[in-house]
């Protein structure tokens, strides 16, 4: 994890950030670990929501500015599957925001999301009750061990 462990709150959002971002980088990993270190479940909710948070939102951003010439060009998508993702973008709309917590899939999920144009606002925010509540959950199961 390139030390950031020993980092501890700091480390943490670093990671966190990076992460969400498309760079391969376990959130989990390092939440874990500076959860373990701490001992701090309140701040290291706090801090990697927001690290995880705002890497998303980074990552949407990187979406929104796209353009479809540029994806059909550089990374040879034809027009037909850049229209059908959009309709799956369209079927499930902002809702998809709540899965950008998931690896790997969560990334894409977030540069389709600013690529495909939703709303801004309502991504963001679901974007943050889903990271909120992936760490919730790591939050909880420490606390059972």
């Amino acid at each position: 994890m390139w030390g950031l462990e020993n980092l501890g709150l700091a480390g943490l959002f670093i990671g966190t950030f990076l992460a969400a971002t498309i760079l391969p980088f376990s959130s989990d990993a390092i939440y874990i670990a500076v959860l373990a270190a701490t001992g701090n479940p309140a701040g290291c909710l706090a801090v990697g929501t927001l690290g995880n948070w705002l890497g998303s939102v980074f990552t949407y951003c990187i979406g929104w500015i796209g353009k479809w010439e540029w994806i059909e060009k550089w990374f040879k998508v034809k027009p037909e599957t850049l229209r059908k993702q959009k309709e799956k973008i369209d079927r499930y709309g902002v809702w998809l925001a709540l899965i950008c917590w998931i690896p790997l899939i969560g990334d894409v999920v977030a540069i389709a999301l600013g690529f495909y144009k939703t709303s801004p606002f309502w991504s963001i925010v679901l974007m943050l009750v889903g990271k909120f509540g992936r760490f919730l959950a790591w939050n909880l199961i420490y606390g059972l061990f």
